[in-house]
C-alpha cells in the first residue's frame, strides 16, 4: 500500500474516527485505526464493538491496500507534522510515514483481525439540520440516566411527526423535553427512536462540513450519515415513559424569572450547598420576590432575593441545585423562563418558548 494525503485532511479525519477507538480494551486491535486506500480515496475506520465510525477523504493512491495502525500513536504523530503532503507506505510488518523532513516506521496489526464495518439496510430515516439538532440535544442530554440497571433511561427519545421534532430525556428525578417545527426530509408517517444519550451527544460534536445529518434505523442499529462520515451504534429497545402522563394538570403559582439574574443568584447561594445540594426557593407572590436559600450544618447559610413576576399563591419548594443549574443552563439562550408550582412536594415545571420550546420537570426534595 502506498498513498499520499494532506496533513490537514488527515488530522480532521482522525479527529472524526477517534471517538470510535476503544480506550481500555483487552483487544489491541480495537485501539487501532483501520487504514484502507483505493481508487483515490483513503478510508479510516474505528470500532469499540458498541459503535463503529467510518470516514473517507481524497488521497493520491499509488498502490491500494489496508493495514491497522495504533490510533493514539498515529494521531499524536499527525498533529505534530507540518501542513504538507504525508506519504504512507506499508508492507507486511510495518508502515513508513514521511512528511517533509520527518520519517516514522511503525509496527502494524493484521487488518484481517479488525471487525468488519456493520452492514445495514435502513428501515426508515430522516434528514435534519445538524446545528438545530445539536442545540436540542444539548438541552436534554444532561437529564439522561447513568443507572446501568435502567438502560432505557440512558437514551433520548426522538420523534419526528408533522414537521415537529421532539426530544425527551428523563432519569426519573427530572424530565427534559424540547421541540421545534422544521421541514424534515424523508418522513411521511412519523419517525420514533430511542438513541443512546452519549451517542447522540458525541456524534453531533464530530466536525462536519455539511449542514444536515441523516438519522436512520434498522431493527438493532441507529445510523448517522453526514458528509463523508458514517456512524453506527446499537439502538435502545423498549417502551420509553410517556412524558405527558408526568406533567401536572395545572398550577397554583406561576412565576416569571430573569434567567441571568437567577443563574447568578443560584451560583452564589449554592456555594453553601455543596455537601447538601438543596436550594429552597421561597416565592412571595404579593411582593413579587423570590428568595433563594441554602443551609449547611458545617458551612452555615446563604440567601439572596431576586425580583420576579408572580401570580397565584406564595409558596416554598426545595430543589436539587445541580439539577436546577442544568435547567437554567439549557435556557441560557432565553431572557426569561417561567416556573409553575402546585405544592411544595409536587414537581416544579420550568418552561420557555421560542424557536425551540423547552420544558423541564424537576422533582422536589424535603427541606428538613
Amino acid at each position: 500500500m502506498r498513498f499520499t494525503v494532506s496533513q490537514s485532511s488527515l488530522t480532521k479525519a482522525l479527529a472524526v474516527v477517534s471517538k470510535g477507538m476503544a480506550s481500555n480494551s483487552t483487544l489491541p486491535i480495537l485501539s487501532g485505526v483501520r487504514v484502507s486506500a483505493a481508487e483515490g480515496t483513503l478510508e479510516l475506520q474505528t470500532t469499540n464493538l458498541a459503535i463503529s465510525i467510518r470516514h473517507k477523504v481524497p488521497a493520491n493512491v499509488e498502490e491500494p491496500g489496508e493495514t491497522v495502525i495504533s490510533g493514539k500513536i498515529l494521531s499524536s504523530i499527525v498533529k505534530t507534522l507540518p501542513d504538507a503532503a504525508v506519504t504512507f507506505e506499508s508492507d507486511e510488518v510495518g508502515v513508513t510515514i514521511t512528511c517533509a523532513k520527518s520519517n516514522y516506521r511503525l509496527t502494524v496489526l493484521d487488518p484481517a483481525d479488525f471487525p468488519e464495518f456493520p452492514t445495514f439496510v435502513l428501515d426508515r430515516s430522516v434528514e435534519l439540520p445538524s446545528a438545530l439538532l445539536t442545540t436540542m440535544v444539548d438541552k436534554v442530554y444532561r437529564a439522561t440516566s447513568n443507572d446501568n440497571a435502567r438502560p432505557l433511561l440512558s437514551g433520548i427519545l426522538m420523534t419526528v411527526e408533522n414537521n415537529t421534532i421532539r426530544l425527551v430525556a428523563t432519569d426519573s428525578h427530572r424530565l427534559a423535553v424540547c421541540d421545534t417545527n422544521v421541514a424534515a426530509e424523508g418522513v411521511d408517517d412519523g419517525f420514533e427512536m430511542i438513541i443512546p444519550g452519549h451517542v447522540f451527544h458525541d456524534v453531533l460534536t464530530i466536525p462536519s462540513d455539511t449542514q444536515s445529518i441523516l438519522i436512520g434505523s434498522t431493527d438493532s442499529q441507529v445510523v448517522f450519515v453526514f458528509g463523508n462520515t458514517t456512524y453506527v451504534s446499537r439502538r435502545l429497545e423498549g417502551s420509553f415513559p410517556n412524558f405527558r402522563q408526568l406533567l401536572p394538570d395545572g398550577y397554583n403559582t406561576a412565576v416569571k424569572i430573569n434567567v441571568d439574574e437567577f443563574a447568578a443568584a443560584l451560583k452564589r447561594v449554592s456555594v453553601i450547598a455543596q455537601a447538601n445540594p438543596k436550594v429552597r426557593l421561597e416565592v412571595d407572590a404579593d411582593a413579587s420576590l423570590m428568595t433563594l436559600r441554602a443551609t449547611s450544618p458545617e458551612q452555615g447559610e446563604a440567601s439572596e432575593t431576586v425580583s420576579i413576576e408572580a401570580e397565584g399563591e406564595s409558596i416554598a419548594i426545595a430543589l436539587n441545585f445541580r439539577y436546577l443549574f442544568d435547567c437554567i443552563n439549557a435556557a441560557s439562550d432565553q431572557d426569561e423562563i417561567s416556573l409553575e408550582l402546585q405544592e411544595p412536594m409536587r414537581p416544579a415545571t420550568f418552561k420557555s418558548y421560542s424557536k425551540i420550546n423547552y420544558l423541564y420537570l424537576l422533582m422536589p426534595t424535603r427541606w428538613n
